[in-house]
C-alpha cells in the first residue's frame, strides 16, 4: 500500500508532527492512541497502540519502530514493524516505513506498507473489498489533514469538523431538493427523485473545500521505484504470539499504462537474529 503527499512546510516541524506520538495519533485516522514503552539508551523503540472501533470496543497491538533524522542526502526515514492478538483484528501483523524527501515545493511525504490478514480466505477476502481500500483511504485522508496543519495552521480536530459539517452540506442538498416540491413529489415522483439524484451525484464529484481534508489530494501510485529501507530489516518483529516469521512492505514499481507509529530522533536498532524474513520486494530494502 503506498500513499504520497507534499507539504511545504519545515522539515523539523514534520518530523515532530509525525514523530510526536501525542500529535501522531491527533491527524492519523487509524489511531485512536499511541504510547511508547520505556526503553534503554541505542534500542529501537517499542510502542503500544489502540483503535476504538465502538464507545466500548478496542483494538489493541504492539510495535517496534525505529528513526533515521541524519542522513547524507538531506532525507528522513522511519520504519516500524506491528502486530496485534486481538480476536478481533483482522490485521496480525506487518511493517511499514515513512520517507521524508526535501523538495523544490515542500517535503516528499510518502509512505508504503503491507500487513498479513487472519481468519483464513474468509479474512483474505474481506481485506480484499472491504479494509485494505478502507485502510488506504482513511491513510490518504489523514496525510491531506497532516498537510493542513502544517500549512494552513488548521488543527486536525477542526479539519474533522470541517469534514463532518462538508459531509452533512453534501447529503443535506439532495434532499432539500425534494422537500423544495412535495406537490410534484405526490403527482409525478420520477422528476423530483431524479433531481435529487443528480444533485447528489454533483455533491459526490465536486471538489472538497480547500480547507477540509480530502484522500483524492494524495498520490496512491509511485512516480518510481521506491522500495522498504534497510532500517526495517533491523527491526526485530512485534508479535503477540511466538512466530519466526516477519512481514515488509514490497517494493512497487510504477510503469505506464499500455494504450500509486512513529520513532522519535534516531535511533540503530539491533539486527534480527534467527528470524526468517519474508519480503515481496523484487529488488530488497532500498537505503
Amino acid at each position: 500500500m503506498y500513499v504520497e503527499t507534499v507539504i511545504d512546510a519545515d522539515m523539523d516541524v514534520l518530523w515532530e508532527r509525525t514523530q510526536n506520538p501525542a500529535r501522531h495519533q491527533s491527524w492519523d485516522l487509524r489511531f485512536t492512541s499511541i504510547s511508547y514503552l520505556p526503553r534503554t539508551e541505542g534500542e529501537p523503540q517499542r510502542f503500544r497502540y489502540a483503535t476504538r472501533l465502538l464507545p466500548l470496543l478496542w483494538i489493541a497491538g504492539t510495535g517496534v519502530s525505529a528513526g533515521e533524522r541524519q542522513r547524507p542526502d538531506g532525507t528522513r526515514v522511519s520504519a516500524l514493524r506491528f502486530a496485534s492478538g486481538h480476536p478481533l483484528s483482522l490485521l496480525a501483523e506487518g511493517s511499514g516505513y515513512w520517507r521524508y524527501v526535501p523538495g523544490p515545493t515542500g517535503v516528499r511525504f510518502l509512505t508504503g506498507y503491507d500487513y498479513r490478514p487472519r481468519w483464513g480466505r474468509c479474512g483474505a477476502l474481506a481485506d480484499r473489498l472491504v479494509f485494505r481500500p478502507l485502510m488506504g483511504w482513511a491513510t490518504a485522508w489523514s496525510f491531506d489533514r497532516l498537510r493542513l496543519w502544517c500549512e494552513r495552521g488548521i488543527h486536525p480536530r477542526a479539519a474533522l469538523g470541517r469534514a463532518l459539517g462538508e459531509c452533512a452540506a453534501r447529503l443535506a442538498l439532495p434532499l432539500a431538493a425534494l422537500v423544495a416540491s412535495p406537490a410534484a413529489l405526490v403527482a409525478s415522483p420520477a422528476a423530483p427523485l431524479a433531481l435529487a439524484a443528480g444533485i447528489a451525484v454533483l455533491a459526490v464529484l465536486l471538489p472538497p473545500l480547500p480547507g477540509t481534508p480530502a484522500a483524492r489530494r494524495c498520490r496512491r501510485t509511485p512516480s518510481g521505484r521506491v522500495g522498504p529501507p534497510r532500517l526495517l530489516t533491523t527491526l526485530e518483529p512485534s508479535c503477540p504470539r511466538s512466530s519466526t516469521r516477519t512481514w515488509e512492505p514490497t517494493s512497487v514499481v510504477c510503469t505506464p499504462r499500455s494504450g500509486a507509529a512513529s520513532p522519535s530522533g534516531s535511533t540503530t536498532a539491533k539486527p534480527v537474529s534467527g528470524a526468517e524474513r519474508w519480503s515481496g520486494s523484487a529488488t530488497g530494502p532500498s537505503s
